[in-house]
């Protein structure tokens, strides 16, 4: 398997786990005090990392530090919008859009030669 293939499929599969380590206790655990939810949170992060540490270092191999944050990012971006969409239902706007335009931007400029 490619290493950008690699790099990017198990980084779309951390941010995943990052996004409900970060976000998911909003609506579930909404009601438990603060410190439960991030005992949670903080075991949920343990799968996030298992998965973004391999993914950086294989992606370090093909890629720079700098794209490699950048391409996390628009990935992180990929990820979190269908999440607010289908787990906490929020409307879909158009500051979606233009977020994730600036971010191709970024995409962009952080690979251009």
């Amino acid at each position: 398997m490619k290493p950008i293939i690699a790099t990017v499929g198990l980084l779309c599969l951390s941010n995943l786990f990052m996004t409900f380590a970060w976000y998911g206790h909003l609506k579930g655990l909404s009601s438990q005090p603060w410190f439960i939810a991030a005992f949670i949170s903080w075991g949920i992060a343990l799968f996030e990392y298992l998965l973004q540490v391999p993914a950086n270092r294989i992606g370090y191999t093909v890629l720079t530090v700098g794209q490699l944050k950048i391409l996390q990012e628009a990935i992180s971006l990929t990820v979190f919008v269908p999440f607010a969409v289908i787990y906490f239902h929020a409307p879909l706007k158009m500051n979606y859009l233009w977020a994730g335009l600036c971010i191709l931007g970024a995409v962009y400029f952080i690979f251009k030669d």
